[in-house]
């Protein structure tokens, strides 16, 4: 599944064909995708001019200018592309051929502004992506964010404010790290990679990284360092386009070649002087992939 730093990078590709657009129509080629559209969907969005893409944790956000937000969701295989009428297909080196099937293309955006009209077109083979509207004003209420913690990205995740969540929990720290009321959009491939580079074991409680006096750790202050670190390297690689993922441009991130610890079992640990080795283990369903020797 898309990670933050892939839908980051998804939104930052959208949004010159995107912002300050009219949505002339939405087309639905199908009733669903994961769930059913909203009632009246299309007749609800069409007109309305686009004047903001955000992002929260895993979901995109499309601001429209009636006061409503769109929200999507890629799933395990969804993915946008954008089409000119000068151009059907997107110049670019592809290092791995993207879904063209229009059997898959399920949501078409039909956009205009003086540039000239366009579509963005979103494709899921799986159909595992979903997408809402709602009231931008009661967007902190939804069910889908209300119980969202801090962004990883942002100045609200601190190594305090982790210390107040972890304080005395025997959860294994992997666990506690994905919980998305600890940290929004946080997955498990940065988990993996941000626990490698703060040398922590994903296996140890969340609660020994704090003090006695509730107070965070030094171990604590470095694995939010990390947190932020991993993220921001994965965004500025185009993220980690593992599988179907790709950009809206159709081109593969390269952040995958980097990996340091993830998918890497049997593999030598890069720690410098480790000597250790990557190791598989499972956790709540989910592969976690370490350095017994340097993680501790």
């Amino acid at each position: 599944m898309p990670e933050l730093p892939e839908v980051e990078t998804v939104r930052r590709g959208l949004a010159p064909s995107m912002e300050g657009a009219r949505l002339t129509a939405l087309e639905l080629r199908r009733g669903d995708l994961r769930f059913p559209f909203p009632p009246e969907f299309s007749s609800l969005v069409a007109g309305r001019r686009i004047i903001a893409l955000s992002r929260r944790a895993k979901y995109l956000l499309i601001d429209l200018d009636d006061g409503m937000t769109m929200i999507a969701h890629l799933g395990m295989s969804g993915s946008f592309r954008v089409e000119t009428e000068e151009a059907a297909d997107i110049p670019g080196d592809f290092h791995h051929p993207r879904s063209k099937d229009e059997k898959h293309d399920h949501v078409i955006f039909h956009l205009e502004d003086e540039a000239g009209r366009r579509r963005v077109i979103y494709n899921d083979p799986r159909r595992f992506g979903f997408m809402d509207i709602v009231e931008r004003a009661d967007l902190p209420l939804h069910p889908y964010f209300r119980e969202l913690g801090p962004e990883p990205t942002g100045n609200a995740l601190s190594s305090i404010y982790l210390a107040t969540r972890f304080d005395r929990k025997a959860q294994p720290l992997k666990s506690a790290l994905l919980d998305q009321k600890n940290i929004a959009g946080l997955g498990n491939i940065y988990v993996c990679e941000a626990m490698w580079r703060s040398h922590l074991s994903p296996l140890r409680s969340a609660g020994s990284l704090v003090e006695e006096d509730g107070g965070p750790g030094e171990q604590l202050d470095f694995l939010v360092q990390s947190i932020r670190d991993v993220i921001a390297d994965a965004i500025a690689a185009g993220g980690s386009s593992l599988r179907d993922h790709i950009q809206t441009d159709g081109s593969l991130g390269y952040f995958q070649h980097s990996f340091s610890v993830y998918d890497r079992e049997d593999d030598p640990c890069r720690t410098l002087g480790c000597g250790g080795t990557v190791e598989r283990t499972v956790q709540a369903g989910r592969s976690t992939f370490y350095c017994r020797t340097c993680q501790i």
